[in-house]
C-alpha cells in the first residue's frame, strides 16, 4: 500500500489544495506511476494527521479532473491513461530546441517597438504626457459612480463593437465644430487607444508586401504597425512644409497607403502645408491609395484656432482619420477613435470585433457625459493656457542656460519641443548623459530610419510645473556640460 511520507503541509494555502498539489505533482512527474493503488481516504487521513474531509476534497478534485479513477468496491487509482510525456518540465530559456517558434508575423511583432523604452520614474522632459494634477478627478469620480450606480444593461452587457452610440455622437459633434472633420457619427469607431486605431487600419487594408509611406522622423507604434502586417515601410523625409510629398512620388508612387500626422508632425512638430495636403490628396486619388491621418495632439494649438483636419479635404473617402483622449486627459483611459469612410464602416467594426469585442461600457458612458456637459472643451480652454505658459517657461530657461548651444524654437501646437544639437553632437550621448541624471530627453535620430543632417533631443513640458521645468533644465545642462567642452 503506497503511503506518502514526503507530504508536509506548510503556508498559508487550504490543506485540501496543498494536498492536492502534491499529489498532482507526483502524477504529471511519474513518481506516481499510472495504475498505483491510492490509500483509503481514512487511512491515509490518520497517515498524514489531517481531517478526512481534507482528503476526501482533495481526492474529489482529482477525479473530477481526470488524475485519478475510482473503481466500485475495488479503491482509488492514478489514472492509466496519463501518457509518460505528460511530465513536467521546465520552461526552456532561450531558443526553442524543439522546432517551436513564433509565426514570421509574431516574430515581427516581437521586434517591433512601439515606442522607446523608458527608465521607470523618469522625469523631466517626459514627452507626449498631460499634468494629470490638471484634470478633474472628484468630477470625473462623481460621473463615474453614477454611473456605475445606475448602470443599464446595455453598458454591463456585450455591445456595439463599434462603441457605445452615445459616446461616438459625442466625438462626432465635437470633430466637425473643432478640428472641420466631415462625418457623422455611424462613421467613428471608438478604440483602445490610437495604437489600435492604426493596428485596425494596417491589418484591414494592407496586404504582405504592399508599399506604406512613414513620415521619417516619425512616429515608431505607426511603423511598428504597418511592419507587423507585414508593409513594407518606405521612409519619406519631412522638411519645414511635413512629408514631402514629392519625395514619396519618387521613392514609391505605388504605395497602397500613406501614413502623416499633418496638423503637428510627430516628433519634429512642423506643419504639413496646405500645398503639400492638396498634393497628397492628388497622389491618394490617382494610385486608389489610403491615408491615415494621425491627428494625436491637435488640441494644443497655441496660436490661433487649430488647424482644420486633412480629412475635411478629402471628397473621395480616402482619408482614415485617427484620436485619442490619451493627451488631453489620461492615457491611463485607453480610449481613443476612427473616422472612416461610410463604405468601411461595417468592416471596420467587424475587425474591431474580433480584437477585443468591444470598449468597456461604463467608461464609455462616463467619458459621453464628461463631453456632452461640456466638461472636456473646458478642461482643454484650462490645459491650453496652462501648457503655453509652460512652454514659454522652457524656452526661457533653455536661453539662460545653454544660451544657442541648443537650439529651439518656439511651437505653435503640441506638448514638446525639438531642441537641435550643435553638428557633430551624438545625440544618443546626450539622451544617455542625461538618464543617468534621471532626465528623460529622448534622441530624435532614434525616431529616424534614415541618418539625420544633426542630431537633437526631444523635451516635454505639458506634465511639469514650471519649478520642474526650471529644475530638469538645470540638471540637464550639468549632464551635457562634457558635451559642451568639446563643442563651444
Amino acid at each position: 500500500m503506497l503511503s506518502l511520507p514526503g507530504f508536509r503541509p506548510q503556508g498559508e494555502s487550504p490543506l485540501y489544495r496543498q494536498l492536492y498539489d502534491y499529489l498532482r505533482e507526483g502524477i504529471l512527474k511519474g513518481q506516481l506511476a499510472p495504475g498505483t493503488r491510492l490509500p483509503p481516504t481514512r487511512d491515509l487521513s490518520r497517515e498524514l494527521g489531517l481531517s478526512r474531509n481534507t482528503v476526501v476534497s482533495a481526492f474529489e478534485q482529482l477525479l473530477a479532473e481526470g488524475y485519478l479513477e475510482a473503481r466500485v468496491g475495488d479503491g482509488t487509482y492514478v489514472a492509466r491513461t496519463l501518457p509518460g510525456q505528460w511530465e513536467v518540465r521546465p520552461l526552456p530559456e532561450g531558443p526553442s530546441r524543439d522546432g517551436r517558434r513564433l509565426s514570421r508575423r509574431g516574430e515581427e511583432l516581437a521586434r517591433t517597438p512601439v515606442t522607446l523604452r523608458r527608465k521607470r520614474g523618469s522625469g523631466a522632459f517626459r514627452a507626449g504626457l498631460p499634468d494629470f494634477r490638471a484634470f478633474p478627478m472628484k468630477l470625473w469620480a462623481r460621473l463615474e459612480a453614477r454611473h456605475w450606480k445606475l448602470a443599464p444593461d446595455e453598458l454591463l452587457n456585450y455591445s456595439d463593437p463599434a462603441g457605445y452610440y452615445p459616446l461616438r455622437e459625442s466625438v462626432a459633434a465635437y470633430l466637425q465644430t473643432s478640428r472641420g472633420v466631415v462625418c457623422t457619427p455611424e462613421q467613428v469607431i471608438i478604440t483602445t487607444g490610437s495604437q489600435q486605431g492604426l493596428d485596425l487600419a494596417a491589418r484591414l487594408l494592407l496586404d504582405p508586401g504592399d508599399a506604406v509611406w512613414v513620415e521619417d522622423p516619425g512616429y515608431l507604434g505607426a511603423r511598428g504597425a504597418f511592419l507587423a502586417a507585414g508593409a513594407r515601410v518606405v521612409a519619406v523625409s519631412v522638411d519645414r512644409e511635413g512629408l514631402d510629398v514629392a519625395a514619396g512620388w519618387r521613392l514609391e508612387p505605388r504605395a497602397r497607403l500613406a501614413y502623416v500626422t499633418p496638423s503637428h508632425q510627430y516628433p519634429l512638430g512642423v506643419t504639413l502645408s496646405l500645398r503639400r495636403r492638396l498634393e497628397l490628396l492628388e497622389w491618394a486619388s490617382e494610385q486608389s491609395a489610403w491615408i491615415v491621418e494621425d491627428d494625436y495632439d491637435s488640441e494644443y494649438r497655441y496660436r490661433g484656432r487649430p488647424l482644420a483636419a486633412l480629412q475635411g479635404l478629402d471628397r473621395e473617402g480616402r482619408v482614415i482619420y485617427v484620436g485619442t483622449f490619451s493627451k488631453v486627459m489620461m492615457p491611463g483611459l485607453r480610449l481613443g477613435y476612427l473616422v472612416v469612410p461610410p463604405d468601411l464602416v461595417e468592416a471596420f467594426a467587424a475587425g474591431r470585433a474580433l480584437m477585443d469585442r468591444h470598449p468597456p461600457g461604463p467608461v464609455q458612458a462616463v467619458l459621453a457625459e464628461f463631453i456632452r456637459e461640456g466638461h472636456f472643451v473646458r478642461h482643454i480652454k484650462r490645459t491650453r493656457g496652462l501648457y503655453a505658459e509652460r512652454q514659454q517657461v522652457l524656452l526661457e530657461a533653455l536661453e539662460r542656460h545653454f544660451g544657442g548651444w541648443l537650439e529651439v524654437h518656439r511651437a505653435d501646437a503640441g506638448l514638446h519641443l525639438a531642441a537641435w544639437l550643435p553638428q557633430g553632437v551624438d545625440d544618443q550621448e546626450a539622451s544617455r548623459l542625461a538618464a543617468e541624471q534621471g532626465i528623460e530627453a529622448l534622441p530624435l535620430s532614434a525616431y529616424s530610419l534614415a541618418k539625420l543632417p544633426r542630431g537633437g533631443l526631444m523635451l516635454g513640458y505639458a506634465a511639469f510645473t514650471p519649478a520642474e521645468l526650471e529644475e530638469g533644465v538645470a540638471t540637464l545642462r550639468e549632464a551635457l556640460t562634457p558635451l559642451m567642452r568639446t563643442i563651444p
